[in-house]
């Protein structure tokens, strides 16, 4: 598919395509923590408008019928909603407080349902990804202005945005930053248009798997220099973790169906058993190396998540605390549970906002490996949950979901072709007189 004839077609993939393209634009603006919110529901709206006028009509769905994997985030999310309203209500937050994190729930974890939700749109994949690619380009091209910023020693960030007055976790969210040194081994990293370094890293793991999907060779060869550059820009250690291992676990989960899946089960099992113990004390290095290679960050993340755990457990293990809490001077401060979606969601929603998380994550993981072997987006939206769950162990899903948006949208039209094969085929043997279970 080459660069000319690859254009935005219907409303939903205009508005996609110029919002992605446009993402340095917004971050110069510190609007880019507002665009994704009014996308979601701005797209929404207009879809229940169509159903409204013109009935349960969706072009992108045979049947008019959402697939069982989007719904499920839906409900999820919902739940997460009630459990935020429990929450206040039982450590007595008050009504302009419940109504502000409501607010917060809407531009954070209702993406989560929403966006997979606008994936069973009229919006091509192909749209994401050369969207996302345009993105890389422009990180290359602005590369030696951010990289010279540090060099000349210019204000690391030389302004935060009046935006910042509609509200939003942090100044961090509408400042424009240059560049940041880090505190324990002094060396410069990169935010770009992120809110901190490791999640410039998490968005360009999600590039990095849009550019391998590039029909066109310069595009391909743009995005994926451009990801791992910024990869390599953010320091995050695990973005590099998640480079090396996400494709290689696909890879080997797509193949696990083939008729040669259980001969290299077998001989892996054989395999595994010799070099079991050489191999466990390897991985016991690489951890502590791992650990090690930004001590500080690791000691305070694992606090973090002690104390929230502990006080979750002891305080409020049903329905959480309603409100993320700072931490104290030991852990710098930071907000209980952060840089961890579980430990944030046990803290501030108990168990029944970890499990409105796991159940829908986990049902579209085990979906997308069994169809991995014949839908090829199956497997990119297998790679893209791969990832966003090794990321719920080192960010906050809920609170980068303005920037992770392309991603869900993949997922949820991942779920639309599975949801059309499926019903294809049970409307095929329909046709035969063949029983649906046959």
């Amino acid at each position: 598919m080459d660069t000319q004839t690859l254009l935005p077609e219907t409303l939903e993939e205009r508005v996609v395509w110029h919002s992605l393209r446009a993402t340095y634009l917004f971050y110069a603006l510190g609007a880019l923590y507002v665009v994704a919110p009014l996308l979601a529901w701005g797209l929404l709206l207009v879809l229940l408008w169509r159903t409204w006028r013109h009935g349960r009509c969706n072009p992108a769905l045979p049947d008019a019928r959402l697939p069982v994997a989007v719904w499920l985030w839906i409900v999820g999310m919902l739940v997460m909603l009630l459990a935020l309203i429990v929450g206040h209500l039982d450590f007595l937050l008050g009504i302009g407080t419940t109504v502000k994190s409501t607010i917060g729930w809407a531009k954070g974890w209702a993406l989560l349902a929403i966006f997979p939700l606008l994936g069973c749109l009229r919006i091509r994949p192909q749209i994401v990804y050369r969207a996302a690619m345009h993105v890389c380009l422009h990180t290359l091209v602005l590369l030696p202005f951010f990289v010279g910023a540090w060099l000349t020693g210019l204000p690391q960030t030389p302004y935060v945005s009046p935006l910042q007055a509609i509200g939003g976790p942090g100044p961090e969210f509408f400042a424009f930053n240059l560049y940041e040194i880090d505190p324990g081994s002094g060396s410069p990293r990169w935010r770009l248009f992120t809110p901190w370094a490791p999640a410039l890293g998490f968005v360009a793991n999600i590039f990095f798997i849009f550019a391998l999907q590039e029909k066109d060779r310069t595009w391909r060869r743009i995005g994926t220099v451009g990801s791992v550059v910024m990869i390599l820009m953010s320091g995050s250690r695990l973005a590099l973790l998640s480079l090396l291992i996400v494709w290689a676990a696909v890879w080997i989960l797509g193949h696990l169906r083939g008729a040669l899946g259980p001969f290299f089960a077998a001989a892996a099992a054989a395999l595994g058993g010799l070099i079991a113990m050489p191999l466990l004390d390897v991985l016991e290095r690489l951890w502590q190396a791992f650990r090690a290679a930004r001590a500080d960050s690791t000691r305070v993340r694992e606090t973090l998540g002690r104390i929230a755990l502990d006080r979750w457990a002891n305080e409020a293990p049903v329905w959480g605390h309603g409100i993320v809490e700072r931490g104290p001077h030991l852990v710098e401060f930071m907000p209980i549970g952060s840089h961890h979606s579980w430990y944030g969601l046990l803290f501030v929603k108990g168990m029944v906002g970890a499990l409105a998380l796991a159940v829908p994550l986990l049902f579209s993981l085990a979906q997308l490996i069994r169809w991995s072997g014949r839908l090829p987006l199956a497997r990119v939206a297998l790679a893209v949950v791969l990832l966003l769950f090794l990321y719920t162990f080192g960010e906050n899903l809920e609170i980068l979901a303005y920037l992770i948006w392309p991603a869900l949208l993949v997922i949820g039209t991942a779920h639309r072709d599975i949801h059309i094969a499926t019903t294809t085929t049970v409307d095929r043997f329909s046709n035969l007189g063949v029983p649906k279970h046959a």
